[in-house]
């Protein structure tokens, strides 16, 4: 609706990134941070490492990261299934789990646990047999714990250890808030199994300047034209330097200058959007 009044050939501050014209390559802003957990995440699994953990506050990337990270694998790091919803107790994870790895048989009803262990050990088994190692991912794995899920990981990890060289047949990735650390910290038999720990962080004042200038270039505009240097600045201190409250701010603002008819988003319109956020 606004792009054209900025001279923009898409919305720039998209956060689903898969239903906007905005590739995941593109809205991917490479903060120092970010970059390090993408390649010890990459390296994780390359490595046939059993667990990595991803860890940040809600609305700073992680889910953008972990579709980034699906790009960049190889066809032998494959499939890469992501469990969305971990509030399952341990018999029912295990049997989506198994379902997920077998998405051609979905009439298949697993009678028991033991049957759908058994269904992924088969699966793991014809995936090392075709040269290829499944990566599974947790998202909201903060809330395993609650579910007794985080015993029911460690012992999926053992499947077929005894039949391959690696520490386990697959690759787990725990993606979830802070306080994952702290579980998994208080959880010893897992906390040894983990490979690599990937905290993501607020975005510096540069940082942010950095991300709102990235977004804009790659949507054909110019960040230091639309935005002013003092509107930037109240963005990140409003926004705490989370990509998704940049986001929000960013595209509420774009849309408030266009219905202004204004030239530029200076720092009034950036506290006018707050404002109609907050809750009266």
């Amino acid at each position: 609706m606004y792009e054209e009044h900025w001279q923009l050939n898409s919305r720039p501050f998209e956060n689903n990134v898969g239903k906007s014209s905005l590739g995941k390559s593109d809205a991917y802003y490479p903060a120092e941070c970010h970059q390090a957990s993408l390649l010890k995440l990459i390296y994780a699994i390359e490595n046939q490492r059993g667990l990595a953990l991803l860890t940040g506050p809600t609305g700073i990337g992680k889910s953008l990261l972990i579709q980034l990270l699906r790009t960049r694998l190889p066809e032998t790091s494959s499939p890469l299934i992501t469990i969305a919803y971990p509030a399952l107790n341990p018999n029912e994870l295990v049997r989506y789990i198994a379902q997920s790895l077998n998405p051609a048989d979905e009439a298949r009803v697993y009678t028991d646990t033991a049957d759908a262990i058994l269904s992924i050990r088969n699966s793991l088994r014809r995936s090392m047999e075709q040269g290829r190692r499944p990566v599974l991912v947790f998202e909201e794995a903060h809330l395993l714990e609650s579910y007794n899920g985080l015993e029911t990981a460690r012992l999926l990890l053992n499947v077929l250890s005894d039949e391959i060289d690696g520490e386990s047949a697959w690759t787990m990735i725990f993606s979830g808030l802070p306080t994952l650390l702290a579980q998994i910290n208080r959880y010893q038999p897992l906390d040894e199994r983990l490979a690599v720990k990937c905290l993501l962080n607020s975005f510096s004042a540069d940082e942010t300047t950095s991300y709102i200038q990235h977004r804009v270039r790659v949507c054909g505009g110019d960040a230091e034209q639309i935005f002013s240097r003092e509107a930037i600045d109240s963005i990140h201190m409003l926004a705490g330097g989370i990509p998704r409250r940049i986001n929000r701010l960013c595209d509420l603002a774009l849309m408030l200058g266009f219905a202004e008819d204004r030239h530029q988003i200076s720092t009034d319109i950036i506290e006018g959007v707050q404002a109609d956020l907050l809750p009266n």
